[in-house]
């Protein structure tokens, strides 16, 4: 396995992927914020697997965190992100400053109108405009074939998704199922702020899923009385419930009794802190074999 190459301006990563565009060799994208783990894994293989060159991003993006966020105390460990990415088969690692991506006059931002504002948008104001600019920012410096997403960040993947088809971005973008731990944790950077014990804790978020997927698969049509059966499930922890919604293709919350095809369309999506944890996760509310 060659040795991964990391670099840390735009203008090093334009003139080493140069000879890759010249001999039009496909280029697969996995942006991240760093702190890997084997979701992220997950992601790189899958692009190294369907490309010939992988690039990976570690970048701590500070436009899509709030002033009461966790941007400081947001986990970094660049040495196991390394070993992490070139295990997985990357072939290069982009991890900027701050101030190389958003250099002193930077004054253009992208906003996913709609999409952006609603779900997770409405609890994090701005956040997805930050997503969107700094993914855009990815691509063009990258120009790569295709990008890779987790489905844990859902409406994060749809973002994506519409601006990619409004900027008629020539871009695959690609959704990776979610990656969980053995007790149906969805794994995540910020599961380390949580001790070994409140982490089975955490397993709560996906059994309830499950049972609002489980209530379906037993006949319950009612959008109501499935996310009360989740509910039901989140109240066995000291669960703090941002949001529990069923919603459609375009975010938007169901209610009142699903036909088939809403229900096919559909997500269940979570937000919640356990111990001071911002957690989200989701599923389809038809489950999936």
């Amino acid at each position: 396995m060659a040795d991964l190459q990391t670099v840390v301006t735009p203008a090093e990563l334009r003139s080493v992927l140069a000879a890759a565009h010249a001999e039009g060799q496909s280029v697969g994208l996995v942006p991240t914020m760093g702190f890997l783990h084997e979701g992220h894994a997950t992601l790189i293989r899958r692009s190294a697997a369907e490309n010939a060159l992988t690039v990976v991003s570690v970048f701590v993006n500070p436009t899509q965190f709030a002033p009461t966020d966790d941007l400081a105390a947001y986990p970094r460990d660049l040495a196991r992100d390394q070993a992490v990415a070139q295990e997985a088969g990357a072939a290069l690692l982009f991890h900027p400053q701050p101030q190389e991506m958003y250099p002193v006059g930077h004054a253009t931002s992208v906003s996913v109108a709609g999409l952006s504002t609603r779900v997770e948008g409405a609890s994090r104001p701005g956040h997805f405009d930050g997503v969107a600019t700094i993914v855009l920012k990815l691509i063009g410096l990258v120009q790569p074939t295709r990008i890779y997403f987790g489905e844990k960040d859902w409406q994060q993947l749809a973002v994506v998704r519409r601006m990619a088809a409004d900027l008629f971005l020539s871009t695959e973008v690609v959704g990776v199922p979610t990656v969980r731990a053995d007790s149906g944790l969805a794994l995540s950077s910020r599961n380390s702020y949580l001790s070994a014990e409140q982490q089975v804790q955490a397993a709560v978020i996906s059994r309830a899923l499950r049972t609002i997927q489980a209530a379906y698969a037993g006949g319950e049509r009612d959008a109501q009385v499935l996310l009360q059966a989740g509910r039901a499930v989140l109240m066995e922890e000291p669960v703090e419930l941002d949001y529990l919604h069923l919603l459609d293709a375009e975010l938007e919350p169901l209610q009142g009794y699903l036909t088939s095809d809403q229900a096919a369309a559909s997500r269940l999506v979570f937000a919640g802190r356990l111990h001071g944890v911002r957690l989200i996760d989701n599923l389809p509310l038809i489950a999936q074999e």
